[in-house]
């Protein structure tokens, strides 16, 4: 592959549904670069099991959609961003459609399936595996077309702003970003008139996650750094039911099992633990599922529970979860004729980088769309098949302000090079392992599913131990990949402990012991660089 040129009119970092979407948008008029961390379809996207929620049922309403997406963000969601959203899925479903996505049909409409928090089923799909689907089809768009060019391995290191120009300024523009390039081992300058992250989530700041290996926070960490406002990080959705498995580390299986009629069961009472919960079930939201199976593994000392949906006819479980059923069979699992052994496990970075309604952060020319943003669309908790809407509809909307602005959008001054004349190769590569493991179990045991604020001093010690560590580390040897990742997960860390601490309530994916009431007023948690 030739190497793309280090200036472009946009740079796009990270390739899946936000990042593509937003590039197919802006590639009619500009040329657009795509950086991916890893593979192209690496990301969180072609994970994605469930599906992607719109009003399309006869009876159902836009107004119904808000309602759910309000009641599971738990008053913190911000109304005006919630309507835009909903009433911008149907239109970003009809476009998937026409870039091939084979949504599943009944008939002459799109079949649709509910999820937990849904009042209706609205959640158009592909079997039980539509990011990966949708991601394919992005991709295809985005190699067939002649303005983008994509460039996989692309390692981001931090945001070129104004600090780097060769004449210091502290005006805060985002020009670009230095990315490490796996194939030379270099870090390369890339610049252009308008960055967007589209770089993720933070969720293997945990120990156990359903996120891909490369979602480290990047993003939130390097716009924080540039000086960008990041909120409401101390909600970290646990996805209830991840396979319980010690060689296949995120395997989750997805909310419609339960939806179908899966029902949770303790492996050690054989007792349908749920109901004793909440008088919703199986159905009730994430939050309250996530904390049920927490209370009955903490209160029995279990390694998992079970999620059986064996007593639904075998061909009905085959016909609704090819995938899953396949890929547990593998395991020696049957679903058909056994439980499943689940956990919950870190799933959705609600919070993120503070952006408007275009998807603009608090820095000119930086554009933040998807897990990597806080738009006031999830609140406290994320409606389930929420998260990949957001993408689409934010990917454009930061696609169409970029268009309408790009005369006012000034054209990248000169950039310093990446400096790294006095580090040398690293010496103790154990060193990261070390750290790294370090906090994703503190994180996991002191910042999970339940909180107190003595468990939430602790992680920030910690934090604060390996702050210093990993600042000098980083002060004295060349990056590498790791390296970068770590830098990040402790900073994404020490976002969600600092945010954590600062709140002070219980409310949606946030449960702290110490005050375990929901306050009258909502407030967001932002923290200021």
């Amino acid at each position: 592959m030739s190497h793309a040129p280090a200036q472009t009119d946009i740079l796009i970092i990270g390739s899946g549904a936000a990042g593509l979407t937003a590039a197919l948008h802006l590639a009619e008029r500009f040329q657009v670069t795509v950086l991916a961390k890893g593979a192209l379809n690496e990301g969180s996207t072609a994970w994605a099991q469930g599906g992607i929620a719109a009003v399309l049922e006869p009876g159902d309403t836009f107004d119904n959609h808000v309602e759910d997406t309000m009641v599971a963000g738990a008053g913190l969601n911000d109304r005006a961003t919630v309507e835009f959203v909903v009433e911008g899925a149907p239109a970003a479903i009809e476009r998937l459609a026409a870039l091939g996505v084979p949504f599943n049909m009944d008939g002459e409409a799109l079949h649709l399936t509910r999820e937990g928090g849904h009042s209706h089923r609205r959640i158009v799909h592909v079997d039980d595996a539509t990011g990966w689907a949708v991601q394919e089809a992005l991709i295809r768009a985005a190699k067939a077309h002649p303005n983008v060019t994509l460039l996989p391995d692309m390692v981001a290191v931090d945001l070129a702003t104004s600090r780097h120009e060769q004449r210091y300024s502290g005006a805060g523009n985002v020009w670009g970003v230095y990315a490490f390039n796996r194939a030379t081992d270099r870090v390369e300058l890339y610049t252009a008139r308008a960055t967007i992250l589209a770089t993720g989530g933070a969720g293997r700041t945990y120990l156990f996650s359903t996120a891909p290996r490369g979602a480290t926070g990047d993003g939130i960490a390097m716009a924080w750094r540039a000086g960008c406002r990041v909120s409401n990080m101390e909600f970290m959705q646990f996805h209830p039911t991840c396979l319980y498995n010690l060689e296949v580390k995120n395997f989750l299986i997805t909310e419609a099992v339960r939806g179908e009629g899966g029902k949770l069961m303790n492996p050690h009472t054989a007792k349908n633990f749920m109901p004793y919960y909440d008088r919703r079930a199986e159905l009730a939201p994430r939050d309250i599922v996530a904390r049920a199976i927490d209370a009955e593994i903490k209160r029995f000392g279990l390694d998992y529970v079970h999620l059986d949906i064996s007593h639904m006819p075998p061909e009905f479980v085959r016909g609704h979860f090819p995938n899953i059923h396949e890929k547990l069979l593998g395991l020696g699992i049957d679903m058909t004729t056994q439980p499943i052994p689940v956990v919950p496990a870190q799933h959705y970075t609600c919070g993120g980088v503070v952006i408007d309604r275009d998807g603009r952060t608090d820095l000119p020319g930086l554009y933040a769309v998807g897990e990597v943003s806080q738009s006031g669309l999830h609140g406290a908790n994320r409606l389930a098949s929420n998260s990949l809407l957001e993408c689409f509809v934010f990917g454009e909307a930061a696609a169409r302000d970029i268009a309408a602005r790009w005369d006012t959008l000034p054209p990248p001054p000169a950039i310093r090079p990446w400096d790294e004349s006095r580090v040398t190769d690293s010496d103790e590569e154990v060193v990261i392992k070390q750290n790294w493991t370090e906090i994703r179990r503190f994180m996991w045991n002191y910042v999970g599913i339940v909180r107190s604020t003595k468990r939430l001093e602790r992680a920030r010690h910690r934090i604060a131990m390996l702050s210093e560590e990993i600042a000098d580390y980083y002060g004295h040897f060349r990056v590498t990949p790791d390296l970068i990742e770590l830098r990040n997960l402790l900073q994404s860390a020490d976002l969600i402990v600092r945010s954590a601490l600062h709140r002070k309530e219980s409310r949606g994916l946030h449960y702290t012991l110490d005050y375990p009431e929901t306050a009258a007023e909502a407030v967001d948690t932002i923290l200021v660089p």
